[in-house]
């Protein structure tokens, strides 16, 4: 079964620090572009960060620029979203998505299930 899996989530403390990781299962992630996406309650899902087939090329929303970093570990299957300087406005679900080679707003083909992640003191 091809599918993608989020963990790392939790509640953290305003100013804090939290690794999403973003694993695949069923294939390899090398050919693949990987977004990370939000989505808080009452709002429309946003793409936060995404990362290149060949980690060449990165992107971040404005709203998370010196705070995120995207890293991917083909070796490992494995992608990155390693979030410093959180704030209660980074509160939403967390979900990663995989499109062929080059990040875009569209045509992601697998979906992960969503990680929650938590702002608050």
């Amino acid at each position: 079964q091809l599918q993608l899996v989020e963990s790392g989530g939790g509640l953290v403390q305003p100013g804090g620090s939290l690794r999403l990781s973003c694993a695949a299962s069923g294939f390899t992630l090398d050919y693949y572009a990987i977004g990370w996406f939000r989505q808080a309650p009452g709002k429309e899902r946003e793409g936060v960060s995404c990362i290149s087939s060949s980690g060449g090329s990165t992107n971040y929303v404005d709203s998370v620029k010196g705070r995120f970093t995207i890293s991917r570990d083909n070796a490992k299957n494995t992608v990155y979203l390693q979030m410093d300087s959180l704030k209660p406005e980074d509160t939403a679900v967390y979900y990663c998505a995989a499109r062929m080679f080059w990040c875009g707003e569209d045509e992601y083909n697998y979906w992960g299930q969503g990680t929650q992640v938590t702002v608050s003191s």
